[in-house]
């Protein structure tokens, strides 16, 4: 699987495309070609907002995207919520996939709700402040530093930009035909941080997909963009 790529790069819950800035050059100047879109009702699309928009909503925004390019060989790499993006975009069209790719993020199976795919006292956390100041559909923003950004320049960046999550894109479950299957994937875990997603990594190793580590916190593609790139890279080729 050598030559040329179509990364698609998909942020995770109150992000947007532009969380990958340091990474899309990168994989651009390696000679690939990068989509990083937003999900329809955050950030640049947050006037699309609504309580409707779920899984289902995110996973179709990934789709029309690949075929509107009609992208072949892709590489489609989801953060954190996104995993369940990914394998959502995988079931539907595993033909125009190379390469799946988890980047600290969920492995879902047919009938997963994202909210039932984390630790029990997080997602206690999350239904709390979706019943309050989320007005009951939303997911407000979470501490950045939960999520392992200290330095203050990525604080600075990141945290004027992050707006609220639409819940049902955590209550809505995969529905999967099992061609998912078909696309071969590989996860990458963040280990600087609590590491809510090892479960995830060890799903992904009991399916024998390779499994990687960055020594940095949730949000790689912030604080440890170059060695992602790398990573990325590395995975696409092999």
């Amino acid at each position: 699987m050598s030559g040329r790529h179509v990364f698609v790069l998909l942020h995770g819950a109150w992000h947007g495309g532009w969380v990958w800035q340091r990474v899309a050059p990168l994989l651009r100047a390696a000679g690939h070609e990068v989509h990083t879109p937003t999900l329809s009702g955050v950030s640049d699309r947050a006037h699309l907002l609504s309580p409707q928009i779920g899984l289902g909503t995110h996973v179709e925004d990934v789709v029309a995207l690949i075929e509107a390019h009609d992208a072949r060989d892709v590489v489609l790499v989801g953060h954190s919520y996104a995993g369940q993006v990914v394998t959502g975009v995988a079931d539907r069209i595993p033909d125009r996939l190379a390469k799946r790719i988890h980047l600290d993020a969920f492995v879902g199976d047919d009938g997963d709700a994202a909210i039932d795919l984390l630790p029990d006292r997080i997602a206690g956390h999350y239904r709390e402040s979706v019943a309050g100041p989320g007005f009951g559909w939303l997911i407000p923003v979470r501490s950045l530093s939960v999520l392992g950004v200290e330095d203050r320049a990525d604080l600075d960046w990141l945290g004027p930009r992050l707006t609220p999550h639409p819940w049902l894109t955590y209550t809505e479950p995969l529905r999967l035909t099992g061609k998912a299957d078909q696309v071969p994937g590989a996860f990458v875990e963040c280990t600087d941080w609590m590491r809510v997603f090892t479960p995830h990594a060890e799903r992904a190793a009991a399916r024998g997909w390779p499994v990687h580590e960055i020594a940095t916190g949730h949000e790689a593609m912030v604080t440890a963009p170059g060695r992602l790139a790398e990573l990325l890279l590395e995975i696409a080729a092999a």
